[in-house]
């Protein structure tokens, strides 16, 4: 339930489409962060309604790091990932070292 003040990314998606909902594909922790991942096909990285998520997203973990900062927990961090980028012999970091967002928090 969000209450008065929290964001969610939903709301943050809100002024670029009303009806917008966002559920990431996968939330990960690690030992020095959490991480919120989307897998996306090549050809859909610079789709609009993609782009316009992953600022959402990047927004959220920025606020999301903030909180957790001033109340002992660990940041968030973003990553889009593309699908064909994932495989069996891919760790975590790894991924994230190729793939993450270093303007996200």
């Amino acid at each position: 339930m969000v209450q008065a003040g929290q964001r969610t990314i939903s709301n943050l998606l809100s002024g670029w489409n009303r009806d917008a909902a966002y559920q990431p594909d996968f939330v990960a922790e690690a030992a020095d962060a959490i991480y919120l991942l989307e897998a996306k096909a090549r050809s859909q990285l610079q789709d609009p309604v993609v782009l316009a998520k992953k600022e959402a997203a990047i927004k959220w973990c920025e606020l999301a790091s903030r909180y957790n900062g001033q109340n002992g927990g660990k940041p968030w961090k973003y990553a889009i990932i593309p699908h064909d980028a994932v495989a069996d012999n891919m760790t975590l970091e790894g991924l994230i070292a190729q793939f993450g967002d270093s303007s996200a928090a």
